[in-house]
């Protein structure tokens, strides 16, 4: 048999195995480990392959009906809905929707991570600062040298 697709458009192998068995080890009753043969993993990869050019080539036919260039999810929506999956549709928008709160949390755990780097950060350059001895002020600096010149002038007379 023949390689009708590039290896690049191919789905990752060990992603559909892993999603394959996963699912089918929800719907079984028995414990048993299940094994899918290689054959029927390149069939599950084929036909996801094929369902998401079809799926993405309907969400951006959508897209360019409403006259804008970048497809959103709500393009994916209606596009599940246009082929007949309109049982997609819900399930999508509950991933979807814990997705964009974990993301969420993350980017707020980040920032607050990044926040107080940046505040230990400030600590420990105050801190060495205290330590080492502060440069004179520049009046300082003015009434020594004024005093140095009197000095040399005094001992000259």
């Amino acid at each position: 048999m023949e390689k009708v697709v590039a290896e690049t458009a191919e789905l990752p192998k060990t992603i559909v195995r892993r999603v394959v068995k996963d699912k089918l080890s929800q719907c079984s009753k028995a414990d048993a480990d299940l094994n899918v043969h290689k054959e029927a993993l390149t069939a599950f990869s084929e036909s996801a392959r094929i369902f998401i050019h079809y799926l993405s080539a309907t969400a951006n036919d959508i897209c360019r009906g409403s006259k804008r260039q970048t497809i959103n999810a709500d393009d994916v929506f209606k596009a599940l809905e246009d082929i007949e999956f309109p049982e997609f549709v819900d399930p999508l928008k509950a991933s979807l929707e814990e997705l964009r709160e974990t993301n969420a949390g993350k980017k707020a755990g980040t920032s607050k991570a990044k926040e107080a780097k940046t505040k230990e950060v400030k600590k420990k350059k105050k801190k060495k600062r205290k330590l080492e001895e502060p440069p004179p002020k520049e009046e300082e600096v003015e009434e020594e040298e004024e005093e140095e010149n009197q000095d040399e002038d005094g001992g000259k007379e």
